[in-house]
């Protein structure tokens, strides 16, 4: 028989490309966002809280299994042909709380890769992977159930998950390497040739249906839980990726566009979440965290929303993909009535990858040598105020290898000039950040001039106080050349750790 002090359900929600200033409990004033207010306001709400990655895939990667993205050499999001990137013997968040009693689901966007890699005469055409059994998947590392986007709603296939199988697919209208498909057509949705035939599996996936579809799927897996028996839920919506697709009823509901639209379907979602928990009388009992993949993306909707007046990012410098701290910074909430003081804010330093050893502790599973081995236990840090923080070190993976950032105190180094994410020299309709951003939001860096160019002379690496320059408006890095040292070797340290593995992931080049 379960306890509520060791054995609370664990309601995990990941949104995505939310940023730091997203939600009007971080500042934000053009979206109103009530049901996660209600979670900041009745829990804790964290002001240094960082993603593994300022990027979608090893970010989850980082989370899941606490360990760095580094060790495993990923940097960029994984493509419709990346097999499963989590090896099935590695310990994951959910193969934990399975071992612990826990029924365990995972619905939403999964984008860390099924299956397995391709033989070598097939490598690059993966079709015929989507008509059969997508094994490895959620299931081989933990989950008792899965129903989600194998990607993300930028990238084909656009289709459904079940557990091992696409969603409506069926034998007589297999899936068709190099076929456009009958997809929705969107902005920002491409790839629409790479994989076709499907038809049915295809047109069950409807881009503005998707927020319910999986809140309803969430909600229902909840409400057949035995009440006996604890449960994790890992809810991982698409909001607020582009394709900006909200249901039409929250299109106009915000003062930022679209954008801020796709925040208040979120919200929802959230509410909607809330509720059912309180519906079968489990507040008390349910530990529900609310966090963010990285950071704001300055893409064509993030770039109206900006204009708007919406900060993305708050006053944070950079956006996803970049080293800066707008590109990792991400909202983190957790309430646990009882064990949670009510309304309350840690500034302490906290990472998604120590959820690892902090639900462990929870749970009273040890973790063994080897398991999540970069988590820290930071249950004292969700539920009390410890003087001294359980972390003082941290290691951040932005989309560019050669950025791998180290955090120490409050001293954060990054060991390359600009902030290695999507670099554009010229930002258009369609740019994503890197230094050019400097044109449209006024940000300012001693690096670089108002127009985004580097000055001659600039430091070959940054070094940034949090503490005096949270902004990251002054690089310090040739007047503390002992810090620069001790830093420096811990990125290079971890540098070393990187296994037997190839780069995984989508690494951006420059771009004019």
């Amino acid at each position: 028989m379960r306890t509520e002090q060791n054995t609370p359900n664990i309601i995990l929600i990941n949104a995505d490309d939310l940023g730091y200033g997203d939600l009007s409990c971080y500042g934000a004033t053009k979206v109103r966002t009530p049901n996660i207010d209600r979670l900041a306001a009745e829990g804790r709400s964290f002001t240094d809280a960082h993603a593994a990655s300022a990027v979608c895939s090893p970010s989850r990667y980082g989370l899941l299994t606490g360990t760095y993205p580094v060790r495993r050499n990923f940097w960029g999001p994984t493509g419709m042909d990346q097999p499963l990137s989590i090896d099935p013997r590695q310990l994951t968040l959910a193969s934990m709380l399975k071992e612990a009693g826990y029924a365990t689901a995972a619905v939403g966007k999964w984008h860390l890769g099924l299956g397995e890699a391709a033989p070598a005469p097939c490598k690059g055409s993966l079709a015929t992977r989507w008509n059969g059994e997508l094994k490895p998947g959620p299931l081989e590392i933990g989950f008792d159930y899965f129903f989600g986007v194998p990607n993300v709603n930028c990238i084909p296939p656009y289709v459904f998950v079940e557990n091992h199988r696409v969603v409506g697919w069926e034998a007589d209208d297999p899936f068709v390497y190099g076929q456009e498909s009958v997809t929705e057509k969107w902005p920002a949705k491409g790839g629409y040739h790479a994989i076709g035939g499907a038809r049915k599996a295809h047109e069950l996936y409807r881009d503005e249906r998707n927020g319910t579809t999986f809140k309803e799927k969430a909600v229902d897996w909840i409400e057949r839980q035995d009440r006996d028996v604890p449960f994790f839920l890992y809810f991982a919506p698409l909001n607020i990726h582009h394709p900006f697709t909200p249901a039409p009823r929250f299109k106009g509901t915000s003062q930022c566009g679209l954008y801020g639209d796709f925040i208040h379907e979120l919200d929802w979602m959230v509410g909607e979440l809330i509720d059912v928990v309180e519906q079968r009388g489990q507040t008390g009992n349910t530990l529900i965290i609310f966090t963010s993949d990285n950071g704001g993306m300055l893409n064509q909707g993030g770039q109206d929303a900006w204009r708007a007046g919406h900060r993305l990012n708050g006053d944070l410098l950079g956006f996803k993909f970049g080293a800066w701290e707008g590109g990792h910074r991400i909202p983190f909430i957790a309430r646990w009535p009882g064990c949670i003081p009510a309304g309350s804010v840690s500034d302490k330093l906290f990472s998604q990858i120590d959820l690892m050893a902090t639900f462990a502790t929870i749970t009273g599973r040890p973790l063994e040598e080897g398991e999540g081995i970069d988590s820290i236990n930071q249950l004292g840090t969700l539920t009390g105020q410890p003087e001294t923080p359980a972390r003082d070190e941290l290691l951040i993976s932005p989309n560019s290898p050669d950025h791998l950032l180290a955090r120490k105190g409050n001293w954060v180094y990054i060991p390359a000039q600009d902030e290695g994410g999507f670099r554009m020299k010229n930002i258009g309709d369609h740019g994503f950040g890197g230094a050019a951003v400097f044109k449209l939001t006024g940000q300012t860096n001693s690096d670089f001039t108002a127009d985004g160019k580097l000055k001659d002379g600039a430091p070959p690496a940054q070094l940034y106080d949090l503490e005096r320059d949270p902004r990251q408006t002054t690089n310090v890095y040739t007047a503390h050349p002992g810090i620069v040292a001790e830093l420096d070797a811990i990125v290079t340290e971890y540098r070393k750790r990187i296994g037997p593995y190839e780069p995984l992931g989508f690494i951006a080049q420059d771009r004019s």
